[in-house]
């Protein structure tokens, strides 16, 4: 149906939208858990923000393992260098999400202010740590990671878990964090009403400027003292998988190339800093139209799309380029399954994601309603 060279570019496209569709859909639901803290003062307000996002917290985060079955399906060494450079912080992130389910299931289970205070830390802290690695792992793509492979293929990782950690790729942590906060604001200013929507709108207002400041200045740092990755070899586009074959420098400014080249993708990063201003614009608890807080909700979906699409064209063909050995970098080129892997995985995927697609609409449509804090103080055997 598809050569070889265009179904590499397929699933470029199609990774990329699983992990916007994750980072739109269980951010969501992150920046909610991040909030917790903040917008609810009482047993029964904070009941009432876990109800908002009760009902699809686990579908929501399907997406992740989607993206992540994908990754390994048809970039299987892009996965495993993955997992072997980033080990600690993917062990950091799993065992901070294993805390969500249990924080979800257990909070309820018993009438004690300390056990339900105990489990809505927990809580957040499974749903703030996640955003921060991830951020953080950006960060270090477009510094490089230190990874190699051997004659036989095997991959050798040559930093540490502390050295992850810079004041460039702290910034992108704290893009992404901010991101999901103002995601969740959106969601709150939404789904609630009085008190929890209004403190909702006013952290919803800080973090949105705060992510419109700081990813513009993350721009700035690629622009000015980032390096980028260049391929100076021909790369065979319809070839097999051999990522040690081509030639990569390391260039200052590399990473603007295709934003230079095609002038028009500018629109994206400028949107990502314009919208979430956008977004504080619009979140509003005192207008009784619904019409401005959908609006909200959908900018702060735009704005994530945005994000992560600039890291992904400033990249490209760049999937994890290497800062010991440049010419062992990851293209998206030289490191996919075969033809007939690709193949089969696209049709089961032209199947199944529409009708995913559609039950994850119709689960919201069915389910959406205004939590009100008398509802929630009325029922007390409901399950969050």
């Amino acid at each position: 149906m598809f050569d070889y060279e265009t179904l590499k570019l397929i699933w470029w496209g199609l990774i990329g939208f699983l992990f916007i569709g994750f980072a739109i859909t269980d951010g969501m639901d992150m920046g909610v858990g991040g909030l917790l803290p903040f917008v609810a003062k009482k047993d029964a307000e904070s009941r009432v923000v876990i109800n908002t996002v009760g009902a699809h917290w686990d579908g929501n985060q399907v997406w992740l393992i989607t993206a992540g079955a994908s990754l390994f399906a048809a970039w299987p060494l892009v996965y495993a260098t993955a997992f072997s450079g980033f080990y600690f912080a993917m062990m950091l992130t799993l065992f901070s999400l294993f805390l969500r389910p249990l924080a979800f299931d257990y909070r309820s289970k018993i009438e004690s202010v300390q056990w339900r205070s105990n489990w809505d830390k927990a809580l957040f802290v499974g749903s703030m740590v996640p955003p921060l690695v991830f951020g953080v792992a950006f960060g270090n793509l477009l510094q490089g990671v230190p990874f190699g492979f051997d004659e036989l293929m095997r991959v050798t990782y040559t930093g540490s878990f502390f050295g992850l950690f810079t004041p460039f790729t702290l910034l992108t942590g704290v893009v992404c964090v901010a991101m999901v906060l103002m995601h969740g604001s959106t969601w709150l200013v939404m789904r609630t009403d009085e008190d929890i929507a209004q403190r909702s709108v006013n952290i919803g207002r800080i973090v949105a400027i705060v992510l419109a400041i700081t990813f513009a200045l993350a721009g700035v740092l690629v622009w000015q003292s980032i390096d980028g990755y260049v391929v100076t070899s021909a790369v065979d586009t319809m070839g097999q998988s051999q990522p040690t074959s081509k030639e990569v420098i390391i260039v200052a400014g590399a990473w603007l190339h295709n934003f230079e080249r095609y002038p028009l993708l500018w629109l994206i990063p400028v949107s990502g800093v314009i919208l979430p201003l956008l977004v504080a614009l619009l979140l509003n608890n005192k207008s009784n139209s619904v019409v401005p807080k959908v609006f909200a909700f959908i900018a702060s979906s735009i704005t994530i799309a945005c994000v992560i699409l600039t890291a992904g064209i400033a990249m490209f063909p760049f999937v994890m380029p290497s800062s010991s050995q440049p010419n062992h970098s990851l293209l998206m080129w030289d490191t996919v399954s075969s033809e007939g892997t690709l193949s089969l995985m696209l049709a089961v995927v032209v199947f199944f994601v529409p009708i995913i697609l559609a039950y994850t609409l119709w689960c919201y449509k069915k389910m959406w309603r205004t939590v009100t804090l008398d509802e929630i103080e009325q029922n007390n055997h409901s399950a969050y």
